[in-house]
């Protein structure tokens, strides 16, 4: 359910005998991947489904290794609803082939990836090579603390980082050594050393200066309900569906809350995050919801930049720079935004989030993709983020076309 997921057909190009094929002169099968739009699409994923390549070509069960044209192995992920993805980059109205082959493919080093954190009050975090993200869980809730929506934290690097700044930032032998030191009044060695380990500092690969609290943070949905949000809280159990090297999915459940007249109505999200991509793609459902409502997915609009949205109904995309929790402190710009699926009902700014507000029925699923981008790993300016939201909202409307031969 993917909206610019690679829209796939199998076709039967040649017969199997064991291992091998014959009436078949390329070797084997081949995907053939088109671009069918006039701009140039770079590390997005094609998909093909393994159950049909399987059913056609036997020997693929015992593995299978993709090439490109060049001959060079492409790496690729199947996914647990029995999927295969991997990267492509086409120019304006290109097409690619790629053979696939009986074998054993390389190791992939993981780009999209994540877990619970229940050491850090079970914050979810997943990321790719674009940037990181946080959902917050029931012991962050337990604690009083509000904090409903996305944080994003920002990266210039390719590599997985979040891992890394986790286990520093509960270093409990240095968050001991800092106690000590603040209670014998040695506040600069204390304060050094709790920048040194410090999420919220950047070390070299970004950090967390992002704001969330009670607001919808870096693009969540929410039931609107007489022009008003209806927030559910840190989700209350969680799936992890793929954990990578290519695709992260996670699914949320979230705790039970009053809509008009349905008492228990209960949300669930299905996030999914690709390598390569800024945007994450979002599936949620509203179950025990007896009646349509409207869906708001929004982002918070800090003091620090409060004119610094922006929206386009017609081109389905809200957008916003964010100015960081400490403007002052070279933490750059991170740019935030989400792209709809379907034509929204209404784009706007209302209590205090730009907001893109759409239809939802009981028993549908609404789909949309958020995100975001840093003014330090490559995005200069607002219409550079723009643009690639106007861009990502026309992929979902010309999917890569995919076959299978």
């Amino acid at each position: 359910m993917r909206g610019w997921r690679a829209i796939y057909t199998i076709g039967v190009a040649c017969l199997l005998s064991g291992f091998g094929l014959t009436g078949c002169a390329s070797g084997g099968p081949t995907v053939s991947v088109s671009n069918p739009t006039d701009m140039d699409r770079t590390g997005e994923m094609a998909e093909f489904s393994y159950p049909e390549l399987v059913n056609k070509y036997a020997w693929a069960a015992e593995g299978f290794v993709i090439r490109d044209e060049s001959g060079a192995e492409v790496p690729y992920q199947r996914l647990s609803d029995g999927q295969v993805i991997f990267p492509v980059s086409l120019k304006a109205r290109q097409q690619a082939v790629y053979k696939l082959e009986a074998g054993q493919p390389a190791p992939v080093q993981p780009v999209a990836c994540g877990r619970q954190y229940p050491e850090r009050l079970d914050d979810i975090a997943w990321e790719n090579d674009k940037s990181g993200y946080r959902a917050y869980g029931p012991a962050l809730q337990r604690t009083g603390e509000r904090a409903y929506g996305y944080d994003i934290m920002v990266k210039n690097v390719g590599q997985p980082v979040l891992e890394q700044r986790y286990a520093l930032e509960l270093d409990t032998a240095a968050r001991r050594q800092i106690a000590l030191w603040r209670k014998a009044g040695e506040k600069m060695r204390a304060d050094s050393l709790a920048r040194a380990i410090s999420y919220h500092v950047d070390h070299g690969n970004g950090m967390d200066c992002y704001a969330v609290g009670p607001t919808l943070g870096g693009g969540t949905a929410a039931l609107w309900i007489d022009s008003a949000l209806v927030y559910p809280y840190c989700y209350k159990d969680y799936e992890i569906i793929d954990n990578g090297p290519l695709r992260f999915t996670l699914q949320l459940t979230f705790p039970p809350v009053a809509v008009k007249g349905d008492t228990a109505v209960v949300e669930k999200r299905i996030i999914s995050l690709d390598a390569g991509s800024s945007l994450n793609q979002t599936w949620v459902t509203y179950e025990h919801l007896s009646q349509p409502a409207e869906v708001a997915a929004g982002i918070v609009i800090h003091p620090q930049n409060p004119e610094g949205y922006r929206y386009d109904k017609d081109k389905r995309f809200i957008a916003y720079a964010d100015s960081t929790d400490n403007a002052q402190a070279g933490n750059g710009v991170i740019y935030v935004g989400a792209v709809f699926k379907e034509p929204l009902s209404d784009a706007c700014v209302d209590e205090g989030h730009v907001l893109g507000i759409s239809p939802y029925q009981p028993g549908t699923a609404f789909c949309y993709y958020w995100g975001s981008g840093w003014s330090k790993a490559g995005i200069s300016s607002m219409e550079a983020w723009c643009d690639y939201l106007n861009q990502y909202a026309q992929r979902l409307e010309h999917p890569l076309l995919v076959e299978i031969k």
